[in-house]
């Protein structure tokens, strides 16, 4: 009996969890609850895929249909994610998938289709592996061992927040984190996401999410909202006052975080993705991390053209330089509706 395509059923979420979790591709980004998020934060209409034989799970693909008048019409896996795309057992479920997938474009009209992965999954597909890096690590049992894989230059600056009395805190505040990480997304040009998101972030992912907030005499300076997937910690979410850098609170931050993933167990430090070029990249080099290349993979309709939305093209300089003179407040208003539409 051959496989079979159908859309993801809620009472199937757990199992479709369970093969995502088994899977050596699978990552947090292809959990079904990302599902829920992304429809109840930004209204966006989710596809969720799954293949079948003989009632058995043997392939996910998680799409998000993203229509936006400034950012343009697409099926994206998955968007406001690092990683996506299809995940298969076998080659007929995968290609059963990619064909259930180039379907679902033309009924809905979609310019193109983007994948986004760690290996290339989608054959002779246009790929695209030039303009995001991960940075993934192993993590040691012990502190000693973490703190001297860190090369020393920036060892020094973690040893300057150690000794200027940072401390730490766990917790799950959505509405403290915003506060911070929109004041620093705005410092540096980037429209910020509704606390709305992160509230619903929290509530689907509450088992495997949580705020680490650094304070300088109890005044909050950087936190980072981090999730947490097999033995994987992702730091994904973080930001900072303007008072962070100079006593070091953003380069404790991320110690403190491999520190306490390190007590539970977890064995990989995932850094996340930074576009080639920019300063968060080399922010994660001088911590000792090797860049791996991301591979996005499109499916375009004919006569359309692979987007660059990248903030480093040029006609964006000029909005990225207004966006930092902003007032938070207006910022705060005006951001989430236009970062809705990116992904």
């Amino acid at each position: 009996m051959g496989c079979t395509i159908r859309a993801l059923d809620p009472r199937r979420e757990e199992a479709w969890d369970h093969y995502v979790a088994a899977m050596p591709e699978g990552t947090f980004f292809h959990l079904a609850g990302w599902r829920r998020v992304i429809e109840r934060a930004f209204g966006h209409r989710a596809h969720y895929l799954l293949a079948e034989r003989d009632g058995a799970i043997t392939g996910v693909l998680p799409l998000v249909h993203i229509k936006s008048r400034l950012f343009g019409n697409a099926l994206v896996s998955v968007p406001f994610c690092v990683y996506g795309g299809p995940i298969a057992s076998e080659e007929e479920s995968l290609e059963g998938l990619l064909d259930h997938c180039r379907d679902l474009m033309q009924r809905l009209g979609t310019d193109l289709i983007e994948f986004r992965s760690r290996k290339p999954v989608a054959g002779e597909w246009p790929t695209r592996s030039s303009l995001y890096a991960t940075f993934r690590r192993p993590l040691a049992g012990d502190d000693e061992t973490n703190l001297k894989a860190i090369p020393r230059k920036q060892r020094a600056v973690v040893r300057k927040g150690i000794a200027n009395g940072l401390k730490s805190r766990i917790g799950q505040d959505a509405d403290r984190f915003h506060r911070l990480y929109a004041e620093s997304v705005r410092n540096l040009g980037t429209p910020v996401f509704s606390r709305r998101y992160f509230r619903v972030l929290i509530e689907c992912f509450r088992e495997c999410c949580e705020i680490l907030t650094v304070e300088e005499d109890g005044a909050a300076a950087a936190a980072v909202l981090s999730f947490y997937f097999r033995d994987e910690v992702l730091p994904y979410y973080g930001g900072g006052t303007l008072r962070a850098r100079q006593c070091a609170a953003n380069d404790f931050m991320y110690w403190e975080l491999m520190r306490h993933a390190a007590r539970r167990g977890i064995r990989v430090f995932d850094f996340g993705r930074s576009k080639f070029g920019t300063g968060s990249f080399d922010f994660k080099k001088n911590w000792g991390f090797t860049p791996e290349p991301l591979h996005y993979q499109y499916q375009v309709r004919p006569g359309r053209s692979i987007p660059d939305h990248n903030p480093l093209n040029p006609k964006y300089r000029f909005l990225i330089a207004a966006w930092k003179r902003l007032p938070l407040p207006l910022a705060n208003l005006i951001g989430p509706p236009i970062v809705r539409g990116i992904g």
